[in-house]
């Protein structure tokens, strides 16, 4: 009996220790947690070992004063099951709180009721429709898959794409991030050019429609946002409908790419080459571990599986049930669990279930929840995992390569490092494209239905030097020519790539014009042409439905006006055009001047410039006069005066030849000015203004130069524009034309001697092509058209249709002739003119003022002599001397 109770209580001891040794408390409270699993399929079976494996590892560390109870149920038959199941925790089991649905449609009804009952909801569904925000007891314990917009759309920036179409499965998990994607891709200049929506019920040949449509796109850059067991027949069937070959570009969303290892062997060969965006899992020794150790479970408890891989999701139900446990034991466990409602006869189940009791702060630490955990950064916050870094991979092989990384912070990048790291930005490269192929789609291509590029042209009578559309009455064959035609086959020649088009004349059945311009471009928003090529000018009110190319004209409104011939050969005074008055003027005051100067130095040596005082005034005008006209007869003796006269005559020389050629371009040159000077001018006086047949410069008219409509005329050709302008306003034609420059140019080249321009040029855009919004097309024919500007080849196509650029000497509105000479011409002339004359004056005065002082000295010589001699004289007279009294002796 001894030996019996030693025996006992070291049984007692032993099992007491394995019990504290494996942290489970026997009187910890049980803490009861419902999780709701699609069974059924892969991914529930991996979250249910995935949870198993939370659970026991979190007890196994310590003893705990509470312990989860784990509740599954299978949700394998829907959304009516999952809320089923849920009521059913709820009401029979008083489960503290509910891990699931996965599915965003199963888990949309099953938050309404936890929010009702105040029971926490730890769901995995990523749809953006549902709201931690909205629901208070509502945890994403992933991440939303709004958080991977901007990853896909730094994607199809990194590949140049303009457009992608968005195929997503017809339910709330793929429809929820169509908003955020198309936000993403606006903001790197992108767009989603057309969504395609698979239902999850759709037979093979219902996708396979739908993908034939999507062929007859010119897109070739696809977003897959679909579930495993719906991709899964849809890439069959795009490779089926030739899909997956070279120039065509897949993008799967992160939870198919998270669940690449539950899709089959066949379906992974078909989507060879397609990219996919899924959350990065850093790898540890703490992951390796318990990946081993996972396998080994779950090849136990399901035998039948094939090879199946760990994955993300399966992380994240880790980590949420290891946070669950954490919050349980800290606030612990109510009694009673539920508050029950008043009783009442007409209480639903879920009315009767009552409200939980467990304690507020419970809620809030599942909410607000951060740790290290096997998925790396566990972070929720307000009831959301944030998200981290993204990984880039491609389809490879039988399963997949890593490519590259995004982060909000660095963009994509091919290495991920620390956030303290500041990264360059990388491009991703060494990809394996669909067709086994390393050359990057381009992302769009021409249909391949068998249609060309339907380019419209206008159809017009006039300005064929533009455009003009010829169809041949036996083959019906559309033959364009003219100057835009010409550039438009140039850019086309000149693409990366060949485009195939046609031209379309937008025409009526009588072949008459089908509209005006706006009319022709909107024919682009209506799907009827791909393009339109003409003299479209860029303007706002048309960019609102197309997308136009750079411009390849010239830009600009002018306005052209008739000139008016001053006829100023029957002016009586024509001759005195030539020079200004102030120039006659300085000419007449040098004249009289330079006369003056030549009389000063003559006339005490020279007879001719001697006489009576009227003699020598009518001398002094004569002489200067003449040699206006190099008639002067007199001969001039002093050297001053041939000085003073060598340069008077070259400046009389210089003048006469100047008068002379100024006073001949006057009489033979046509003098042109505008009879009309200002815009204002025109509409001040009531004058009609003409304009081209469909030009938007109606509007124009009515906007900028406030003209009034009923002024307008429209005409058509040149020679209309002639003709209207010859015969003015006052018989049936119109006082100015109002064109753009293009236009302007090619009228005055052919008519500038008639008409001039006058006025400011008002800007615009200048000629564009014409393509849909977002068309892929628009980048490189705009570039292409860059690189002819630059080239001799656009010298070359201006120069055959229309003509030598600056053919004309009036284009700018100059008037052909010379005007009046001015001062400002001469003063040089007269400069020297003023100085020599001056320096004559001078110099003779000078010569006077020496001759002067010299006589003066003679004559007192001579009265010395004579007083010397009376002198002597009286001496012999009278033997006495008298006194001398002279200044010269003392």
């Amino acid at each position: 009996m001894q030996i019996s109770k030693c025996s006992l209580h070291l049984l007692l001891i032993i099992i007491i220790c394995v019990d504290q040794s494996d942290g489970y408390n026997a009187t910890a409270a049980k803490a009861d947690v419902g999780f709701i699993l699609d069974l059924n399929q892969t991914i529930g079976k991996i979250m249910k070992t995935c949870i198993s494996m939370a659970i026991d590892d979190f007890y196994s560390k310590q003893s705990f004063n509470t312990m989860i109870v784990s509740h599954f149920r299978d949700a394998s038959n829907g959304s009516v099951a999952a809320a089923s199941a849920a009521i059913g925790l709820l009401k029979n089991t008083q489960v503290m709180a509910i891990f699931g649905p996965q599915r965003s449609i199963q888990a949309d009804f099953v938050i309404d009721i936890g929010d009702q009952v105040r029971v926490p909801i730890i769901s995995q569904a990523t749809s953006p429709l549902l709201s931690p925000t909205e629901s208070p007891h509502f945890i994403r314990a992933s991440w939303c898959s709004s958080s991977q917009a901007k990853a896909i759309a730094a994607i199809v920036k990194n590949f140049g794409w303009r457009e992608v179409v968005f195929v997503y499965e017809d339910t709330n998990y793929g429809s929820g991030l169509m908003p955020f994607l198309s936000e993403g891709l606006l903001q790197i200049n992108a767009l989603v050019s057309y969504q395609s929506i698979v239902s999850p019920s759709a037979g093979d040949d219902q996708i396979l429609q739908e993908l034939y449509k999507l062929k007859t796109m010119q897109t070739r850059v696809f977003v897959v946002h679909m579930l495993p067991y719906l991709a899964t027949r849809f890439f069959m069937m795009v490779k089926e409908a030739g899909m997956m070959r070279e120039g065509y570009a897949w993008i799967i969303a992160d939870v198919l790419t998270s669940l690449l290892d539950s899709v089959d062997s066949e379906t992974i060969e078909v989507m060879q080459g397609v990219l996919g965006v899924k959350a990065y899992v850093p790898r540890s020794e703490k992951l390796r571990r318990f990946s081993k150790r996972w396998r080994k479970r779950f090849d136990r408890e399901n035998p039948e599986m094939g090879r199946t891989q760990l994955n993300v999701i399966g992380l994240w139900a880790y980590d949420s049930v290891t946070a669950l446990a954490e919050a349980v034991e800290r606030v612990g466990v109510a009694s009673p669990r539920f508050k029950k409602p008043v009783e009442g006869w007409n209480l639903t189940d879920l009315e009767a279930i009552g409200t939980s009791n467990s304690d507020p702060s419970f809620i809030h630490s599942i909410r607000n929840y951060e740790f290290k955990g096997l998925s790396g950064d566990f972070n929720i916050s307000n009831g959301q995992l944030q998200p981290s870094a993204f990984e880039i991979v491609s389809v490879y092989g039988r399963g997949e390569c890593t490519v590259g990384f995004w982060t909000e912070r660095n963009g994509i990048s091919k290495e991920l490092r620390s956030d303290d790291e500041v990264q360059e930005r990388e491009n991703l490269g060494g990809i394996l494209w669909p067709g086994a192929t390393s050359n990057m789609p381009r992302g769009w291509e021409i249909p391949t239905s068998g249609k060309k590029l339907r380019v419209g042209v206008p159809v017009k009578k006039g300005f064929t030097e533009f455009i003009k559309v010829v169809r041949d009455q036996e083959s019906k064959a559309v033959e364009a020519t003219g100057f835009c035609i010409d550039v438009f086959e140039e850019v086309m020649r000149s693409m990366p790539y060949a485009v195939q088009f046609e031209y379309i004349p937008f025409e009526t059945i009588d072949g008459q014009s089908g509209g005006n311009y706006n009319d022709l471009v909107y024919q682009i928003y209506v799907e009827e042409y791909d393009a339109v090529v003409g003299d479209v000018t860029i303007v706002a009110n048309r960019s609102n439905f197309v997308d136009f190319t750079f411009p390849y004209t010239e830009s600009g409104v002018a306005i052209v006006v008739p000139i008016k011939d001053q006829e100023r050969q029957k002016n009586a005074w024509i001759f005195m055009k030539p020079l200004t008055t102030g120039l006659w003027l300085t000419i007449g005051a040098f004249v009289v001047f330079t006369g003056f100067v030549v009389w000063v130095l003559e006339h005490r040596v020279n007879k001719h410039f001697q006489g009576q005082v009227m003699q020598q005034v009518g001398m002094i005008f004569w002489f200067s006069f003449s040699t206006l006209v190099f008639a002067h007869r007199e001969r001039v003796k002093s050297n001053l005066t041939r000085f003073v006269l060598i340069m008077w005559v070259f400046v009389v020389l210089v003048l006469t030849s100047s008068y002379t050629a100024n006073l001949t371009s006057m009489l033979t040159l046509q003098q042109l000015q505008p009879k009309v000077n200002e815009v204002y001018d025109l509409v001040r006086n009531g004058e009609f203004v003409g304009y081209q047949e469909g030009s938007f410069v109606s509007g124009f008219l009515i906007d900028r130069m406030k003209f009034d409509s009923s002024k307008f005329r429209i005409y058509r050709s040149l020679e209309d524009y002639d003709d209207a302008l010859s015969r003015g306003s006052r018989d049936g034609g119109v006082g100015a034309i109002v064109d753009e420059l293009p236009y302007i140019r090619l009228f005055l080249s052919k008519y500038c001697r008639k008409y001039t321009m006058i006025g400011p040029t008002y800007r615009t855009s200048g000629f564009g092509f014409a393509f849909p919004k977002g068309s892929p097309l628009l980048p490189d024919v705009s570039r292409q058209i860059l690189k002819l500007k630059e080239d001799d080849k656009m010298l070359a196509i201006t120069k055959k249709w229309l003509g030598e650029e600056g053919g004309c000497s009036s284009l700018d509105g100059a008037m052909i002739a010379s005007e009046s000479l001015t001062l400002d011409s001469f003063r040089g002339l007269f400069l020297i003119a003023g100085l020599s004359s001056s320096s004559a004056l001078v110099t003779k005065a000078v010569f006077c003022c020496q001759r002067r002082h010299k006589a003066a000295a003679v004559a007192g010589e001579e009265w010395l002599r004579v007083k010397i001699s009376v002198f002597l004289v009286v001496h012999k007279m009278t033997g006495s001397l008298p006194p001398i009294h002279d200044s010269t002796l003392g």
